[in-house]
């Protein structure tokens, strides 16, 4: 796991843009693995002036995102569909059939989970994987004691997990308590994956995956088990990491 050790958000956000758009110049038709949350919106924001400035082009590139909320429709403000279309995709030159989210009104979850890790798996792997991670190690909604193997599938939500991301929503009540997610082990099929981690709300996830110890109570650390993982952190995240653990 190589760490990039960065000052601000604006920088780790700079940073990950270059990262994805070294991809696409070189391949073109490149499946881009994205995540929602506010981590990555300073990327997608790069990502856009990428497109406006520097020339770059999405026409051929495919994009699968890690989750969606279960109950929401991809019409809904508040689902991961709408965030992606708002935050990135309507503003760049992306075929809008070559973005993929779970649909999560599907009137059989099981069957969606099956339909998505199919598409996934026939579209790609995925070239380069953008993940956030939750303070209680989560990566996409694989939630403490998801299992290695794990692929597509639904999962309750912790209540930690719904009340950090309640500042999206009116009220925790709001917060929908399933979603659909990709497994770990549909992750980890990524050729390279690139972490992102921001602010000291994420100092402590950041210590406890940078200790290195595997472990389905923190579903990050699988990550140890890939051969190509680069977490950019910022000055905050970093902030409890001694120079041992490093």
């Amino acid at each position: 796991m190589k760490v990039v050790r960065v000052e601000t958000y604006e920088e780790m956000s700079s940073k990950a843009a270059q990262i994805v758009e070294q991809q696409i110049q070189k391949n073109n038709r490149s499946v881009l693995g994205l995540a929602t949350g506010s981590t990555p919106v300073g990327l997608y924001e790069n990502l856009i002036q990428g497109v406006k400035e520097r020339g770059m082009s999405y026409r051929d590139i495919h994009t699968v995102n890690l989750d969606e909320y279960l109950g929401l429709s991809g019409t809904d403000p508040q689902s991961y569909r709408y965030f992606m279309n708002e935050k990135l995709f309507q503003h760049i030159d992306i075929d809008l059939a070559n973005t993929h989210i779970p649909n999560g009104k599907a009137t059989s979850v099981e069957e969606e989970c099956q339909r998505y890790e199919a598409m996934v798996n026939e579209i790609g792997p995925v070239d380069l994987q953008i993940l956030g991670m939750g303070m209680n190690g989560h990566i996409g909604f694989n939630e403490p004691g998801t299992p290695e193997n794990s692929v597509t599938h639904s999962i309750e939500l912790e209540p930690s997990t719904r009340s950090s991301n309640a500042r999206f929503f009116d009220s925790l009540d709001e917060v929908p308590t399933h979603a659909i997610t990709m497994g770990i082990a549909s992750i980890l099929k990524s050729k390279q994956i690139l972490v992102l981690a921001s602010g000291e709300s994420k100092a402590q996830a950041v210590k406890v995956l940078l200790e290195g110890n595997v472990s389905e109570e923190f579903p990050a650390s699988f990550l140890w088990n890939h051969q190509d993982v680069t977490i950019i952190v910022d000055k905050d995240a970093y902030s409890l990491v001694t120079e041992k653990e490093e």
